[in-house]
């Protein structure tokens, strides 16, 4: 089985700063692409960040210049860097993983169970 588990939300004022964790855990053979994405009641779930196994990153438009996605390799854990948070960055954030857990297998998707993020003053 793999397992993702998040970490690191809370409450912060505006321009405040939070740092999550997602770490990996099973049977895993290569890990193709990790990312986070966030999600309020009543809409749909969005991309926030993506890293590849090779160190790729991509980012969403809102949250370029504030957020920062890093990974170590040999823990299987995935970061998310949030600097200068706004009210809007509310939202439960999942770690999502597409990864081989067997060499004869094909990738697929995981997620976390998510951590809230709520921001306010």
């Amino acid at each position: 089985q793999v397992q993702l588990v998040e970490s690191g939300g809370g409450l912060v004022q505006p321009g405040g700063s939070l740092r999550l964790s997602c770490a990996a855990s099973g049977s895993i053979f290569s890990i193709i692409a990790m990312g986070w994405y966030r999600q309020v009641p009543g809409k749909q779930r969005e991309q926030v960040a993506s890293i590849t196994g090779v160190g790729r990153t991509n980012y969403a438009d809102s949250v370029k210049g504030r957020f920062t996605i890093s990974r170590d390799n040999a823990k299987n854990t995935v970061y998310l860097q949030m600097n200068s948070l706004k009210p809007e960055d509310t939202a439960v954030y999942y770690c999502n993983a597409d990864l081989r857990s067997l060499p004869t297998t094909r990738s697929r998707d995981y997620w976390g169970q998510g951590t809230q993020v709520t921001v306010s003053s």
